[in-house]
């Protein structure tokens, strides 16, 4: 599971770099993912929107078993 978040992170890395930020992947438990938004995404006030509409929604489609997705 854990290779599979990372492919599909690979493919929203390039969108969050041109503004600027990043994520990294952090852990996976029970189906929940924490991931860190660094750079400009770090402190953006639209992470929370980028986290649920584009990270979650991305990961919920690529890779089965994830219930959400958490920023720490």
């Amino acid at each position: 599971m854990r290779e599979q978040i990372e492919k599909a992170l690979d493919k929203i890395r390039p969108a969050l770099q041109r503004d600027g930020g990043n994520v990294d992947f952090v852990d996976v438990v029970n189906g929940v993912v924490k991931v860190r938004l660094t750079g400009a995404c770090g402190g953006c006030p639209m992470s929370q929107m980028t986290l649920k509409n584009g990270i979650e929604q991305v990961l919920k489609k690529e890779v089965p078993g994830i219930v959400s997705v958490e920023s720490v």
